[in-house]
């Protein structure tokens, strides 16, 4: 896989202006980037922009504490389906993982797998709240509530991916789902530690920078 298209430019933010999501898109079309991740209510207007290329338009869920009910989430995620969304990343529910209520982790999860109706889900862990065994349960309970990916962070945290992090949620999944390492991935360097430990897309409002270090380093192993 070629790092561009393990990359999904991000753009979350209260703030965020359409000139900034213009530069964003552009930036996108231009590396050939995997996606770009926006909140939802910019999602027909991405899925528009982007109808002609192969980059794709995600969007989150329950964003970003995951504490939307379980319903919400479920017409979130329907909603951005319905609006043009390619992959939709959700934030689960902490409380009811760290109080050990697993099957409404499941339920939950799948209530938004179900409504995506075939689209890739990430399942965002927010795993700078979480203990190594908390991150191993939640972990779990995507893969069956079928999840596509289990991800680090949503970037709003105290911390964002950690290699060790990736590493277990990485073990933990095996062949079952792939892993989006995000938060605090700003350089080249960054993005191949989370390679490495098992990462195989990478989310990040620094995908210029990352694939410009990588062409300037002209890495044999790792097609542009």
């Amino acid at each position: 896989m070629t790092l561009n298209k393990m990359i999904d430019h991000t753009k979350l933010g209260a703030a965020v202006t359409r000139a900034q999501i213009d530069v964003l898109l552009a930036e996108a079309v231009t590396h050939d980037f995997k996606s770009v991740c926006v909140n939802p209510i910019w999602v027909t207007y991405a899925a528009s922009k982007l109808a002609s290329s192969d980059v794709l338009t995600c969007t989150v869920i329950g964003f970003p504490h995951g504490t939307h009910t379980a319903e919400v989430k479920a017409y979130e995620a329907m909603a951005a389906i319905k609006d043009g969304a390619d992959e939709l990343d959700m934030v689960l529910n902490i409380k009811n993982l760290k109080e050990g209520h697993l099957d409404l982790v499941e339920q939950e999860i799948k209530g938004v797998v179900d409504a995506a109706s075939g689209r890739t889900v990430k399942v965002i862990l927010e795993t700078c709240y979480l203990t190594d065994d908390e991150i191993v349960e939640a972990s779990k309970a995507a893969v069956s509530a079928g999840a596509h990916f289990v991800k680090t962070s949503t970037g709003f945290g105290t911390h964002g991916a950690t290699v060790d992090h990736v590493r277990l949620m990485k073990k933990t999944v095996g062949n079952d789902a792939e892993v989006k390492a995000s938060g605090g991935v700003r350089t080249y360097d960054d993005a191949m530690l989370m390679i490495e430990a098992g990462a195989t897309r990478i989310g990040t409002s620094n995908g210029v920078a990352i694939v410009t270090k990588r062409r300037e380093n002209n890495d044999s192993n790792t097609t542009y």
